[in-house]
């Protein structure tokens, strides 16, 4: 952020870079003294408002938003430009020396950031008032500082080089998100140089070398296991053709042995053909006389079995017979028992209606009965001496004994 003397000198505060510092915002000095504390001066000079650039605009002190560019010919005092933002694309160097990676290598790495403030006059407003560009500077060196340290230390030495793009990639989302709320927009991110320490690129180059030596040794070892292997294959086809020689007399060998055996074979099999047909022979007659045996054997099983069967039949006729003899005498014997039993019951009815026809005499004569019974008993027990009862047998006797009082089961009458 530099100080101008009027709007028309942003252009060249701009442009300029002193000591690799890139101007970003330019705020006019004598913007608010330009009409001498009138509110409209014709023999005032006008206002030229400079184009290509947010041009933030005060009255009272009070932000009014952005102006367009043009001549302004009556400015109030009232009226200020507060700050003129680059609308440019930067181009942002941060170097991050000392990097350690995942296998404490320290390395170095330059990074470069491509921005600008915009897309409107809003996002001008938050940058200058939200952030500002020193603290802008500041803040922008240590996210990347802190990202490149992030990243870096996730991976070992060796693949440093190989993983650029998506170093670049990851720091462009994670700058873009940061800085978005500050009117900031990144274009693009880019490693442009990583340096390992002296000692270990030194170690690294005699790797290579070390490593195109090794190569030239193996490809010196393959010529000569080709060579060493194009002489066995000659040797190989001279013991190839060797043994296919002696292969053929073999088959010959082979031949002559497969005639000589299948002549043999043909004369054992003429013999066991002809000891087939005596032994198929042989057995016919022996099924033919069996066949003759087995129907023999059937007759005679069919008559005995005829016998035992017709013998079965008469004695099963005769057992019956003679159940059902028994089973006629046991029905007649039950039926002569019902007609008895029936007889029984009916005498009973009619004793039974006839004691029911007598039943108050032969009451009255039961309870005269059963009264001398009790006096017996009493007289029985008053002959034999005296006896003590008490509790509520003495009483039931007492009662027993003195029917006139009217409470014991006596004092009814008998007859």
């Amino acid at each position: 952020q530099r100080r101008i003397l009027l709007p028309t000198g942003a252009a060249e505060a701009f442009n300029r870079v002193d000591d690799r510092e890139i101007c970003l915002v330019a705020v006019p000095s004598s913007a608010d003294s330009c009409c001498f504390g009138l509110c409209c001066c014709p023999c005032a000079p006008p206002m030229a408002i400079p184009s290509g650039y947010f041009v933030l605009k005060q009255t009272w002190s009070k932000h009014q938003g952005e102006m367009d560019p043009g001549c302004v010919f009556c400015w109030p005092f009232w009226n200020k430009i507060s700050h003129i933002v680059n609308k440019a694309t930067v181009t942002y160097s941060a170097p991050s020396r000392q990097v350690p990676t995942a296998d404490n290598v320290m390395v170095d790495i330059n990074l470069s950031v491509t921005f600008s403030i915009g897309p409107d006059g809003d996002a001008a407003y938050d940058f200058v008032y939200k952030i500002g560009a020193e603290r802008f500077d500041e803040f922008l060196s240590n996210v990347v500082e802190e990202g490149i340290r992030g990243l870096v230390y996730g991976v070992t030495h060796d693949r440093v080089n190989d993983l650029r793009e998506e170093f670049a990639m990851g720091m462009l989302k994670s700058l873009s998100s940061t800085f978005a709320p500050y009117g900031v927009i990144i274009r693009s991110v880019k490693i442009t140089e990583t340096a390992l320490p002296r000692s270990l690129a030194s170690l690294l180059e005699e790797t290579t070398t070390f490593r195109t030596r090794i190569a030239e040794k193996a490809k010196k070892h393959e010529n000569a296991i080709r060579v060493l292997s194009d002489q066995a294959s000659q040797e190989l086809e001279t013991i190839c053709r060797t043994n296919a020689r002696r292969e053929q007399d073999l088959l010959a060998q082979c031949q002559r042995y497969e005639i000589e055996h299948k002549e043999r074979v043909d004369e054992l099999t003429g013999a066991s053909t002809v000891r087939e047909m005596e032994a198929k022979s042989a057995m016919e007659v022996q099924i033919a006389r069996a066949k003759g045996d087995f129907d023999v054997a059937a007759k005679e099983g069919e008559r005995e079995a005829e016998m035992i069967l017709r013998g079965a039949q008469i004695e099963c006729d005769k057992r019956k017979f003679t159940v059902e003899e028994q089973a006629r005498v046991r029905i007649l014997e039950s039926e002569a028992e019902l007609a008895a039993a029936k007889n029984n019951a009916d005498a009973l009815v009619a004793v039974a209606e006839a004691e029911n026809n007598s039943t108050k005499g032969l009451e009255t004569k039961r309870k005269y009965e059963l009264e001398w019974q009790r006096l017996s008993v009493l007289k029985d027990l008053a002959s034999t001496g005296r006896r003590f009862f008490s509790g509520p047998a003495g009483q039931s006797m007492l009662r027993e004994m003195a029917p006139g009082e009217g409470k014991g089961p006596s004092s009814g009458k008998y007859f």
